[in-house]
């Protein structure tokens, strides 16, 4: 075993063939159900001319994902504590039908403020589908067989990746926007009907008392995300950062997370228990992870527009330099148990995200303007890195509790991502907004650019300065990297305490 983890060959116990049977329908749902998260944002993208066309509202737009992103984040708390509740089938009925409902309402959208509202119904579905779905994932298997599962999913979110913008401008061309949402009904059906029929969950012992569910912590902690939140993914945008409304936000964010704490203390059952960051493992996986969201917005924002701007490349051939690394990705998450299985989760997943920062290192060396392979090497070792990295916290973490904490555990890991990813954005978006300024004498930001790009192809100077800000943001990501790799090494414990059970 060399210096695995304990308990990583705890053996499986056997099952009966309906038994496996009932397993790989409830797993095709579980795909089903995160293709429907995943593929939300990417098929959106591409119809957004076509929406603005139809409905207007092209200063509110971005709120589409906005709305969307906020919702799903503040939410993944609140169903990670339900599900270890009340089981996780309930949660993810519920949740997939207020996606479903939410999909058919945007459908039927008469303006751009409707749609927005009815894009914020499906976030607060999609919260469901996001956390319950990875925390099944780990009920279903035990821990030598989580990697087969996880790799799994995260080939959904791969094919997603990539078929989501062409199958969104497809549905936008030829048929109209709105199927772009009615193609959800079907597909998530589909996947409630499977879990309905086949998902049967163990009884659990009870403790002869009913269950307290904490609704005021629930409704401060949605509150305080979705206004900290909000502040961060309009700062910089609809208002100054100094502004009256930003400083308005960040006040009242701050005030919100003292209520929040005051709140969960008291609680019987807190939505978000102490415990999560008092056990090393579990906040120093929510801290890496949450470097994680925030490094991964640097080729997911950002590559696109250097590939067109810089490279020459149209649009498609822009998206493939980016697509390359959903290919390596699963593959290296698929493979990393054999890694993990000897070296340990944190020495695994130290492996990966350092070879990430040296990859993310890397990039602003890339000769100018250079060849459309380079950056595409680049993402291909990127996904393969980061495989590495993220799989192994995440089967780790939800392996070293039960289940009647697995929920909240799984929820708290998607939360700190799903919120780096949001700083990122915003932080990055102002780093190279900032050296735009700098190389352009104080004219343009990269929105600007990247509506030029349709008009044709960039002077050379502004070329030079969307190179030197995509630089800067690969730098600022290596050190979201480098960041993680410390948290690793400090605050994470060599071995991981996973548990030795059976049943698990």
């Amino acid at each position: 075993m060399g210096q695995g983890d304990t308990g990583i060959r705890a053996a499986a116990t056997e099952q009966p063939a309906a038994s496996r049977s009932r397993r790989g329908a409830v797993v095709a749902a579980l795909m089903l159900s995160m293709a429907l998260a995943a593929l939300d944002s990417t098929i959106v993208s591409t119809a957004v001319p076509q929406i603005v066309g139809d409905l207007g509202g092209f200063s509110v737009f971005s709120w589409l994902f906005s709305g969307y992103l906020l919702a799903v984040t503040v939410t993944l708390p609140v169903y990670g504590k339900l599900s270890d509740t009340f089981g996780r089938k309930p949660v993810l009925v519920a949740g997939a039908a207020v996606f479903l409902l939410g999909s058919l309402l945007c459908a039927t959208a008469w303006n751009m403020a409707a749609l927005i509202a009815f894009r914020i119904v499906q976030g607060l579905g999609g919260g469901a589908l996001q956390g319950t779905v990875q925390t099944l994932a780990a009920d279903l298997y035990p821990l030598k067989e989580r990697p087969k599962i996880q790799a799994k999913l995260s080939t959904v979110w791969a094919t997603s990746a990539i078929a989501g913008p062409s199958l969104g401008g497809v549905l936008a061309a030829y048929a109209d926007w709105r199927w772009i949402f009615l193609i959800n009904l079907p597909i998530g059906a589909l996947a409630l009907w499977l879990i309905v029929r086949h998902l049967h969950e163990p009884v659990r012992e009870s403790s002869g008392r009913h269950p307290r569910i904490d609704w005021a912590g629930a409704l401060a902690v949605f509150a305080c995300g979705g206004v900290l939140l909000t502040a961060l993914v309009q700062g910089g945008v609809a208002w100054d950062w100094l502004s009256a409304p930003s400083l308005a936000l960040f006040g009242t964010g701050l005030a919100l997370i003292g209520a929040v704490v005051v709140i969960e203390r008291r609680a019987a059952e807190p939505i978000i228990p102490g415990w999560v960051w008092r056990r090393r493992t579990i906040a120093a996986v929510n801290l890496a992870l949450g470097a994680l969201g925030l490094l991964m917005v640097a080729p997911t924002v950002f590559l696109p527009t250097y590939a067109q701007a810089v490279l020459g490349l149209a649009p498609v051939a822009a998206g493939f330099v980016l697509s390359v690394w959903t290919l390596s990705w699963p593959v290296s998450a698929a493979l990393s148990q054999h890694v993990y299985g000897r070296i340990g989760f944190r020495n695994t997943a130290m492996l990966g995200i350092g070879t990430a920062t040296l990859i993310l290192l890397a990039f602003p060396f890339l000769p100018y303007p250079g060849e459309p392979w380079q950056p595409a090497l680049l993402m291909l070792l990127l996904g393969g890195a980061l495989g590495l990295f993220q799989l192994p916290l995440i089967i780790g973490v939800q392996s070293t509790v039960g289940w009647e904490e697995r929920g909240t555990t799984t929820a708290s890991v998607l939360f700190c991502r799903q919120t780096g990813q949001t700083i990122g954005a915003t932080l990055f978006g102002a780093i190279a907004n900032g050296v735009l300024a700098a190389r352009l004498g104080g004219a343009g930001d990269l929105d600007a650019v990247t509506r030029a790009l349709g008009s044709g192809a960039p002077a050379e100077h502004v070329r030079h300065a969307v190179a030197d800000a995509v630089h800067a943001v690969y730098l600022g990501a290596a050190g979201a990297a480098a960041l993680a790799f410390l948290v690793l090494l400090f605050v994470a414990p060599r071995r991981f305490p996973v548990l030795r059970n059976p049943g698990d």
